[in-house]
Formats: C-alpha cells, sequence, structure tokens
C-alpha cells in the first residue's frame, strides 16, 4: 500500500490512542488535555520517537527496538515524496513524522493490535522522557504511557 495512505491513517490512529491516553491518566479539563496531546502528536516529538525506535546499540546485548522489515517500512516512508510540509516541523522531521505514521497505519490495517501498542506506547514514552528532561512537563500535562494497557486497551 502506498506510504502516504499508511501515515493518513497512521495518524488518526495514534492521535486518538494519545487521547485515550489522556483521558485514562484522570486528564478532564479539555483545554490541558489538548495542550498535553500536542505535545505528543507534533512532527518533532514523532520524529525523535522514531529516532529513537530505530537507533542500533552498539551493545551487542540490545537490539533496534524495530525490526528490519518495519525499518525498511519506515525508511520507504520516509524517502517517499509527498508535496505536503507541516507549518513548524523541518522537512526532516516532517518525513520522520510520516514514516512514523505510516508504521502505525500499517499495523493498524494489519490488525495486529499488539505490535501496534508496542510501537505507540515505546513513542509515547520516548516524547514523555524527552519532555521531563526538557523541562516541558511544568504544568503537569505530561502523562506516562503506562496508563494505557500495552495493546492499547479498547481503542484498537
Amino acid at each position: 500500500m502506498n506510504t502516504s495512505a499508511l501515515a493518513f491513517l497512521g495518524d488518526a490512529v495514534y492521535e486518538l490512542y494519545i487521547r485515550d491516553l489522556m483521558v485514562n491518566a484522570g486528564m478532564t479539563d479539555p483545554d490541558a488535555m489538548h495542550r498535553a496531546c500536542i505535545k505528543y502528536v507534533r512532527a518533532e516529538s514523532q520524529a525523535l520517537a522514531i529516532k529513537e525506535m530505530m537507533r542500533e546499540y552498539d551493545n551487542a546485548d540490545r537490539k533496534s527496538f524495530l525490526t528490519e522489515t518495519e525499518i525498511a517500512l519506515v525508511k520507504r516512508a520516509r524517502n517517499h515524496k509527498t508535496p505536503n510540509r507541516s507549518r513548524s516541523a523541518g522537512p526532516v522531521e516532517y518525513k520522520l513524522a510520516t514514516a512514523f505514521e505510516a508504521l502505525v497505519g500499517y499495523y493498524y490495517l494489519m490488525n495486529d493490535s499488539s505490535r501496534l501498542g508496542e510501537i505507540m506506547q515505546q513513542a509515547a514514552a520516548i516524547i514523555a522522557i524527552s519532555d521531563n528532561e526538557n523541562g516541558d512537563s511544568a504544568d503537569g500535562d505530561n502523562v506516562q504511557s503506562d496508563n494505557v494497557e500495552k495493546d492499547g486497551g479498547d481503542t484498537l
């Protein structure tokens, strides 16, 4: 399937996952939920997450979080020519975010909720750690990804 179509679908699936994460964390203020969601779904955050997941470890005891097949899909989606551009992210970040969304869309279409949940949970954890390190969670909007079941709960 076309990686742009996968990314289109993956964008919606990941956003729903993050919204579910906020609600299950007990957030009730719509403004606070919106601000918290933006931290997770913006292109810069998704690009950071997919780069971390693709990282090859020098330590022989650890492997990349993604399989070779997943990395191939991410690279294909990242390299796919697209006329769209993010208003806030640079072109490299935008392409990486699109690649992340394509991976999410792929697993959603394959109906593999287990792996889909693992990928989205890992992305949310990477983003939460990054926000904590950068001090971006001062307003209390940062939510830990382990508040949602590993397979994504009822939303998938």
